[in-house]
């Protein structure tokens, strides 16, 4: 029976359907209505998805209307995303209150990718110790920089005198250093697959790029090379660009790469904070680069205070090594020309000489110095503070560190920058970016021992010629000028290793100068 709200028409059709399907069989006929049913369900079904999918996009919408004009249009009107309670600032506020932001120190990291049209990739492997690798890694990013090349994670020396078998990731933070060059040069860990199978069939071209040269040499000399094999490997990296002559833009990219992009790992950041927090506990400290290790006497053949077993020694493995190309070296003229480290014997009187407080603590850069106790007695007898990292950390915290010179030499780089006096006995690579660095930290004090100057004054010293309050003035005044303030580079056209080496003092980015860099 029809119910009494239905209209008189729709009563009828309904039973013009039932009779219309009676002679078919009352099973057929509920199979009908049922599939019918069913039908109609499904349809309803789909109507309310529909209607609820577009509800919740008018919701989403809605609210990111009422986040982003909020403040402007739609303040003021009724909105059940508003609650009372929620501070007036809170409803105004244009960001999300569930969006949290990173710092902006971490912003800053990460800069965006530099797109431009890929010449090739740049294989590099560097030669020397840490800090000359240091230097020729932001030749090599500037280099790549301007050439439009993609840069291979540099490969380490392993086959120096010291055979460390550090990898880059192992002393230097790789992700940072290539997220924080985004902006400026793209660099991968590895080759792309397709151009490492080239390599493994020898589908490249590998040289020594010319030493000191300027960003002409690589993009006339170098980039057709890479236009033409895709892959290029520079096998010497140390002293590739050169001091002079190159556009600001170069000069500042070498210090971001140096100051910036080339962070040390956690491990190695974390322990040299540690000898730091240490040395500043027991109050200021000295660091003294004290370069007279076998590796630098037997190069420089400098054998000053050596006996005839030890001249003997370094001799011989100075001849070990075919590229140390000098090898007939007369020791007492080098040292008279200012050429040879200081000894642990002269350094001892010059640091009294300068007035160091007998009781200031002297924190010992170096490897293991030749001749052992024997020749840092007189040392250890002027300053008993004397410190190395072997004795201020446990042997479990460098266990991991040993036999790695590199990771070693990073701890007493960090050391170094933080000390409050730098002396450096010899002018070699760590000394020279060590003052670069503190230069760029805010000319923190690095006494620049003239070695020629010095050497004859101890010699007159020690002969009687000098007294030791003319020995110590004239020592004084002569390097009052001397202490890691601002000065300009030396420029010697034609002679490029003569120069200020532009990592020792990077003026160009330290923005202190009035009159503009030199660039010839």
């Amino acid at each position: 029976m029809c119910k009494v709200l239905e209209s008189n028409e729709k009563c009828e059709y309904r039973k013009k359907w039932e009779i219309g399907f009676k002679f078919l069989g009352d099973s057929k006929v509920e199979k009908i209505k049922n599939l019918v049913i069913s039908r109609s369900k499904m349809k309803l079904w789909i109507i309310r998805a529909i209607t609820t999918v577009m509800l919740w996009t008018c919701v989403v919408q809605f609210t990111a209307m009422e986040d982003l004009w909020g403040p402007r249009l739609l303040k003021g009107w009724p909105s059940c995303f508003n609650h009372p309670e929620r501070p007036l600032a809170d409803k105004l506020s244009p960001v999300p209150a569930k969006i949290v932001l990173p710092p902006k120190s971490e912003i800053k990291s990460i800069p965006p990718k530099r797109v431009y049209k890929n010449n090739g990739y740049l294989l590099v492997s560097c030669n020397g110790g840490l800090n000359q690798m240091r230097a020729a890694i932001c030749d090599m990013v500037a280099i790549a920089r301007y050439l439009n090349v993609t840069l291979i994670v540099p490969e380490l020396d392993k086959t120096s005198f010291w055979r460390d078998p550090s990898e880059f990731q192992d002393i230097f933070d790789v992700d940072h250093f290539i997220t924080s060059l985004r902006d400026e040069v793209r660099i991968f860990k590895e080759l792309p697959l397709n151009y490492k199978n080239r390599v493994e069939r020898g589908m490249f071209y590998s040289l020594p790029p010319i030493s000191w040269s300027d960003i002409s040499y690589y993009q006339n000399q170098i980039l057709p090379v890479v236009k033409k094999y895709k892959v290029v490997h520079l096998n010497r990296t140390d002293a590739r660009l050169s001091n002079n002559g190159l556009p600001l833009e170069i000069q500042k990219l070498r210090c971001r790469v140096n100051f910036n992009a080339l962070r040390f790992t956690s491990q190695i950041e974390e322990l040299g904070r540690r000898v730091v927090n240490i040395l500043r506990e027991r109050g200021q400290f000295l660091v003294l680069h004290l370069r007279y290790e076998m590796d630098m006497l037997a190069f420089s053949g400098c054998t000053h205070g050596c006996n005839s077993e030890e001249v003997e020694e370094l001799t011989t493995m100075r001849y070990a090594y075919p590229w140390w190309k000098e090898k007939i070296i007369n020791s007492q003229m080098k040292r008279k020309e200012g050429l040879c480290p200081l000894t642990p014997e002269e350094i001892a009187l010059i640091l009294s000489a300068l007035d160091i407080d007998r009781n200031m603590q002297i924190y010992i850069a170096a490897g293991e110095i030749y001749g052992g106790e024997r020749r840092m007695a007189s040392l250890a007898a002027a300053y008993p503070n004397l410190a190395r990292k072997e004795t201020l950390l446990k042997p479990s915290d460098l266990k991991y560190f040993q036999n790695h010179s590199s990771q070693m030499a990073a701890l007493d780089y960090l050391v170094s920058l933080e000390s409050d006096i730098f002396v450096p006995t010899y002018d070699g690579n760590m000394a020279k970016v060590v003052e670069g660095h503190r230069r760029f930290l805010g000319f923190k004090k690095t006494v620049l021992l003239d070695r020629k100057l010095l050497v004859s004054l101890i010699d007159q010293y020690n002969n009687g010629s000098v007294s030791w309050d003319d020995f110590s003035s004239t020592l004084k005044d002569y390097h009052i000028d001397r202490m890691g303030s601002p000065k300009k580079r030396v420029v010697i056209p034609d002679r490029p290793k003569e120069e200020d080496y532009f990592y020792a003092n990077p003026y160009e980015c330290l923005q202190l100068l009035d009159e503009p860099p030199e660039t010839t």
